[in-house]
């Protein structure tokens, strides 16, 4: 049994009164049938002990409407923040991001598309396989991973963008740097996928703001040379939310829409391997951040963990689960090595779920 204390095993109490909500931290966690269909809210306080007490919406709107100071605010938009989901949820499905790395030392894939025409190549068949988006990246992530000068990071990724740009395709650029997000952003990249949520590069809030690109801000504990090293959380799935809060006021502040940022709880990302489970069981809560919400579970370490499947190119099965799970827990974007067949399983649960076969389909 995989040991949840400290990181989302909340007690649950039988009124609101119960909550002690006197430090004024409190967050909205949806819970929801299997089409989406939002059936109860979870209201959690956080205040020594973390508490939930289950109501439907219209109580929680009633509960956060009489609260004073600035809990009843915060509360309530998180719930309208559960609301823009269940919009979204109803307009389409999870988009897939299918991955390119153009480096010869990412944890899975590193050196297949080290190469221009190879990693061209790649984007395209990820594209033909269903991709909606190609996230293109010049320096590895990995914990341990060595920092990769901005130059170099350049030189892998200009050639790559260009041609999948003159493709036609979506593209986002993968990367921590100011001055990467600028040249990518002139070339007409729509979207900047930075790991440390613009906060590596204390020049990337401004840059990125001048862009106009939409920004996904991912959550990580630390340098990624360090990230692994005893990650420690009071509770990992409320401090991840938090500090995501944080960098959503941070963008807005700068000059960038909140319509234009997507978070990303930073699975993988200095966690360990039951913390990252934990925040994948909680992802609904994130929907209360009002954006959207992007999950990059693909063929990471947990996975290998919970299957004994050691190389990380093997991981698909495992990867699936994660990434349907991620689906039916309110994913927007699935950010993926095995394009192809994330589509083809998130085209048969949808179909399943929703009672309605996708059109053309015999």
């Amino acid at each position: 049994m995989i040991s949840e204390t400290g990181i989302g095993d909340w007690q649950v109490v039988p009124r609101a009164e119960d909550l002690a909500v006197a430090d004024g931290r409190l967050y909205a966690l949806p819970r929801r049938d299997a089409a989406g269909e939002l059936l109860a809210v979870d209201i959690v306080s956080r205040a020594g002990t973390v508490r939930r007490w289950r109501t439907g919406r219209d109580g929680a709107v009633a509960f956060a409407t009489a609260l004073s100071g600035d809990s009843g605010p915060a509360l309530i938009a998180a719930l309208r923040g559960i609301e823009a989901a269940t919009e979204r949820r109803q307009a389409k499905h999870p988009r897939v991001m299918g991955i390119v790395n153009v480096t010869p030392d990412s944890f899975s894939d590193g050196g297949l598309a080290a190469e221009h025409d190879a990693a061209i190549a790649r984007g395209r068949q990820l594209a033909e396989e269903g991709a909606a988006i190609i996230d293109v990246g010049g320096e590895s992530t990995r914990p341990g991973a060595e920092p990769v000068a901005e130059a170099e990071e350049w030189r892998r990724v200009e050639p790559v963008l260009r041609a999948l740009l003159a493709d036609g395709l979506t593209v986002s650029i993968d990367t921590r740097k100011a001055r990467i997000m600028t040249l990518a952003a002139g070339l007409g990249v729509p979207i900047i996928n930075d790991v440390s949520a613009l906060g590596h590069d204390p020049a990337s809030l401004g840059a990125a703001a001048a862009t106009g690109a939409d920004i996904v801000l991912m959550h990580s504990q630390g340098d990624p040379t360090v990230m692994q090293q005893n990650p420690t959380y009071d509770d990992v799935v409320l401090d991840v939310f938090d500090e995501l809060r944080l960098r959503i006021d941070a963008c807005i502040a700068a000059g960038i829409p909140q319509a234009r940022l997507i978070t990303d709880p930073g699975i993988g990302f200095g966690k360990t391997f039951p913390q990252n489970l934990a925040l994948l069981r909680h992802l609904p809560l994130f929907e209360g951040l009002g954006v959207p919400l992007l999950v990059g579970a693909s063929r990471k370490g947990f996975i290998g963990w919970l299957t004994g499947v050691k190389t990380a190119g093997d991981r698909m099965g495992g990867s699936l689960g994660a990434a349907l799970f991620a689906a039916s827990a309110g994913a927007d974007i699935l950010r993926v090595h095995d394009v192809r067949a994330t589509v083809e399983a998130l085209t048969v649960t949808g179909a399943a779920a929703h009672g309605q076969a996708p059109a053309g389909s015999a």
